[in-house]
């Protein structure tokens, strides 16, 4: 990424446009959230109307996911040649189809099919909502910008139960399935009013990230086939590493989201409900962690190390719980604690990817790296369920403590690796939006 321009003006009118438009990209990433949780809350009326099974509702969810994985890698090469906008006013419209065809269901084929083109919605807004970031927010606001965007998403998880049992308990399940397309069809209509702030680039953000733009028109790999930009950005290991990264910390969220209940109970004997308050409030002090993580982006150029030093701390409090050498008090404030930490390396993850994003594939990119997630969030499960079934009741916290510090170590790898490549072209880095 080059040197931000010294001519650089930040007026009052700029501040202003980065604001709404962070608002309303955070009110998207939100919406996305509040969506992959809107099969998950109607599986007991699913379960009491058709009679279901649990395998059968589970597997609606791993439709959802395997569709969004496969979309979300494949997005991001829409998003760097058409835009991002319209992209998004795509993926809101499967939502809203999507919670339609839930509330009209007769069977559950129409399930089926109601969680595949849900899938195929979420799967535009990562590499959307970066491409917009990257492209529309000034630098001086970026680690805001990611901080609010991971925030809203956490705000989004939280909604949908209240919204959709607030709804299912004075209706019944089909409206709260209208109710969300309804929701979401608002949020559709915003940002067809705002989209004059997500289309295009803001001339100041390019001015200060590329100085001199003509003179990398040539690896604007937004200019090159599909099959070029592959290709160049299979044989960059910093985006492998990108990969991996977010496989790892997937994986880690799962366990702790996961487990985290059952764990409590069997190692410190705390009850359920307490359990799950500890749960909750690893996510809430996780979004407090995101808006501290958007103050260090701009403390320091080396977010990489902020992220490695986060998840190590993270690891470390999950070490601790799983000895079962606290007294049950300190063992759900460490819970807590430990969501902080994983929280403050957000917005520093994000702005590490950036750093590692040729010129021209944000979108791209973006999708590559954050379909690890989804190939996370599938394993993790699985794999830790297979360790609690065995007997070994700490295994979660101590294979996610392992994932996290794999997960700082690969930050740290990814950011050297990217600076190899600086040194490779003589101190011009590739990277860029």
């Amino acid at each position: 990424m080059a040197t931000a321009n010294p001519d650089f003006t930040d007026t009052p009118e700029l501040k202003r446009r980065d604001w709404s438009i962070i608002g309303l990209i955070g009110l998207v990433h939100g919406t996305s959230h509040f969506f992959q949780l809107v099969l998950p809350t109607l599986y007991l009326s699913l379960a009491h109307e058709y009679g279901y099974d649990f395998v059968k509702l589970g597997f609606l969810a791993s439709v959802f996911f395997l569709v969004s994985c496969l979309g979300q890698a494949s997005s991001g090469f829409v998003v760097d040649r058409i835009g991002p906008a319209p992209v998004l006013r795509f993926g809101l419209s499967c939502f809203v189809a999507s919670a339609v065809l839930i509330g009209v269901s007769n069977g559950y084929f129409m399930l089926v099919a109601a969680a595949a083109i849900g899938g195929i919605g979420n799967s535009v807004f990562h590499p959307v909502d970066y491409s917009i970031i990257n492209h529309r927010v000034s630098q001086k606001r970026l680690g805001h910008a990611f901080s609010t965007h991971g925030l809203t998403g956490n705000l989004g998880w939280a909604l949908t139960p209240v919204f959709m049992a607030a709804i299912i308990y004075v209706a019944d399940w089909r409206t709260a399935a209208f109710g969300a397309a309804a929701l979401v069809a608002v949020v559709l209509l915003m940002s067809w009013l705002g989209r004059d702030l997500l289309a295009g680039k803001n001339q100041a953000v390019v001015a200060a990230d590329d100085p001199a733009p003509s003179a990398s028109v040539q690896s604007d790999l937004a200019r090159k086939s599909v099959g070029e930009t592959l290709a160049a950005l299979l044989v960059q290991p910093a985006l492998w590493g990108a990969f991996l990264f977010f496989l790892f910390t997937s994986v880690s969220l799962s366990a702790v989201q996961n487990y985290t209940i059952p764990m409590l109970g069997e190692v410190y004997g705390i009850d359920k409900i307490m359990a799950g308050s500890a749960l909750s409030a690893y996510m809430v002090a996780a979004a407090v962690g995101m808006i501290a993580g958007g103050f260090l982006v701009g403390a320091t150029p080396n977010t990489e190390r902020t992220v490695a030093v986060s998840l190590f701390m993270a690891g470390g409090l999950l070490v601790v719980l799983a000895a079962g050498a606290v007294p049950p008090p300190l063992a759900m404030a460490l819970v807590a604690l430990a969501g902080f930490c994983s929280g403050v390396s957000a917005p520093s993850r994000d702005m590490l990817i950036r750093r590692v994003t040729p010129k021209g594939a944000t979108g791209t990119v973006y999708g590559l790296v954050y379909s690890g997630m989804d190939v996370g969030s599938s394993l993790g499960p699985v794999s830790f369920g297979l360790l609690m079934d065995a007997g070994f009741r700490q295994g979660p916290w101590v294979g996610a403590a392992a994932a996290f510090s794999i997960a700082a170590l690969l930050a740290l790898w990814v950011a050297r690796s990217a600076s190899r490549q600086a040194a490779r072209l003589g101190g011009q880095t590739p990277y860029g939006v």
